[in-house]
């Protein structure tokens, strides 16, 4: 893709990466105490709460079943939308009525929000009883600062972070499917977005570092991973070392693991070799999550999104054509500023193009730091409701319409646990990621089993076990 003329210029240059191996002995401290562990927001975060969670067993915490119970509580914080900032103010308020009650309690505060100087200033000031706030990039200090308590001891915003650690240990919340960051930060400067100023600049691992951890995984019996990054086929391009997040996928999809996923890819890094390379290998699942955003070329070069409707489309039909069967789903937002109701028209008819199998869609939401929080902003939150309400009808209408062509189909669904439809049922997913309800009993979970689709939804499918095909 070529980047479009009115695109904002934004500053691109590229940081020297400083990697550093982490290795440090943590002592069991706490033992008898318990944790209580809040996430917030996206993948990146549910990961980095499993490497919080490694860091509270070591020091000798044992996972307490409700905050009553908790000698610690450690809230991971989501900075991308105003409502994910006003739940986390919410909830430290029950946190501040259970210190009352229970003086030696710690709080602490980490995540995307805390490495905001002016949400860190607010919470010093409303918010004095929280003992402990630490960034993104560094939550490898999490036991030392837990260890001393000193109170608000903030890692400062690293918006130019050259670091990544290796060797970093995880509690992870499976033992079926894995989360493997491939890379942090990101460089597009999407107008709306904050995650460069809480994420940092991109930064990608070694690739022999990444190799290494998927073949443990592997080797531990892991069914299925998920490389991670906030612009997951970016990685590489800041390394210039002769490979890209094709050549990762690669050789990761060459190791053996039955399953291999990635989120979240820009349409701007998605490069006809990696098209090829999911359509060569069948472990690698054919799901993409592309998100559009917009499908008005206005509201695009706004957004600094670095596409246009076209080039978006014309990405879209190579997927479809290229990969057997696969699905797609996106990110819309709506009530951008400046959105007419013609370029909303126009991000309705690209949906009813592409047809998605499903949408994450959102009203606008404005961040300080970023460039559209400046933008002025006419539309009438009556009319960025009513928006999202149509283009929800339509979104809903081709999932279930998608859902629907999977009725007596038999595939493979990788059970991931319990169903919440039913203590005779259990879950999975498919390899295009939609979920499946079975009647089945937990030896179900953590094999790939065949199953035959008997009825669609517009967000499951329900499924009867054809007969177990364990993959080795």
């Amino acid at each position: 893709m070529n980047l479009p003329d009115l695109c904002v210029a934004r500053d691109r240059k590229k940081v020297d990466i400083n990697y550093i191996n982490l290795d440090f002995d943590i002592k069991p401290i706490f033992k008898g105490k318990k944790y209580f562990l809040r996430t917030y927001g996206c993948q990146m975060n549910v990961h980095d709460s499993e490497e919080i969670k490694y860091y509270l067993e070591a020091l000798g915490f044992q996972q307490g079943n409700c905050l009553e119970d908790a000698d610690i509580v450690v809230l991971n914080t989501c900075a991308i939308r105003e409502n994910a900032k006003d739940k986390v103010i919410g909830y430290l308020g029950r946190c501040k009525h259970l210190k009352k009650e229970k003086k030696d309690l710690i709080i602490c505060l980490c995540g995307c929000l805390t490495e905001l100087p002016n949400e860190v200033m607010s919470f010093k000031k409303n918010h004095s009883y929280v003992d402990i706030i630490i960034g993104t990039h560094n939550i490898y200090e999490l036991p030392k600062l837990i260890a001393e308590t000193k109170g608000f001891q903030n890692i400062e915003v690293y918006s130019n972070s050259d670091k990544v650690y290796e060797n970093i240990k995880y509690k992870r919340d499976s033992k079926i499917s894995a989360w493997i960051n491939i890379a942090y930060g990101c460089d597009k400067f999407c107008t709306y977005c904050i995650v460069p100023m809480t994420r940092g600049r991109e930064r990608s691992r070694k690739i022999e570092q990444i190799l290494e951890e998927v073949a443990y995984l592997k080797k531990e019996g892991f069914q299925e991973i998920t490389l991670l990054g906030q612009n997951v086929n970016a990685y590489g391009n800041d390394l210039n070392l002769g490979y890209d997040f094709a050549t990762l996928l690669e050789k990761v999809a060459l190791i053996g693991i039955p399953r291999v996923r990635f989120v979240t890819s820009h349409p701007w890094n998605f490069t006809d070799r990696m098209i090829d390379v999911i359509a060569k290998y069948d472990n690698i699942m054919p799901y993409i999550h592309l998100p559009l955003q917009s499908g008005s070329d206005e509201i695009l070069r706004k957004m600094n999104r670095r596409y246009s409707r076209l080039q978006y489309k014309e990405l879209f039909d190579m997927i479809k054509n290229k990969i057997k069967n696969v699905a797609v789903t996106t990110d819309i937002i709506v009530g951008f500023p400046g959105e007419t109701e013609e370029d909303f028209q126009q991000t309705l008819e690209l949906v009813q193009y592409c047809m998605f199998d499903g949408a994450y869609t959102f009203i606008f939401s404005p961040r300080e730091g970023t460039l559209a929080a400046n933008f002025e902003d006419e539309i009438s939150l009556e009319e960025k409701e009513d928006r999202l309400k149509r283009l929800n009808e339509v979104v809903n209408k081709y999932s279930l319409l998608n859902n629907q062509k999977y009725v007596g189909q038999e595939v493979m669904v990788l059970v991931t646990g319990e169903s919440e439809k039913g203590k005779d049922k259990v879950c999975g997913y498919t390899e295009t990621f939609k979920l499946v309800n079975l009647i089945g009993d937990q030896s179900l979970i953590g094999k790939i089993v065949k199953v035959k689709i008997i009825d669609a939804k517009s967000f499951s499918l329900d499924g009867e076990v054809v007969k177990e095909a364990l993959i080795a």
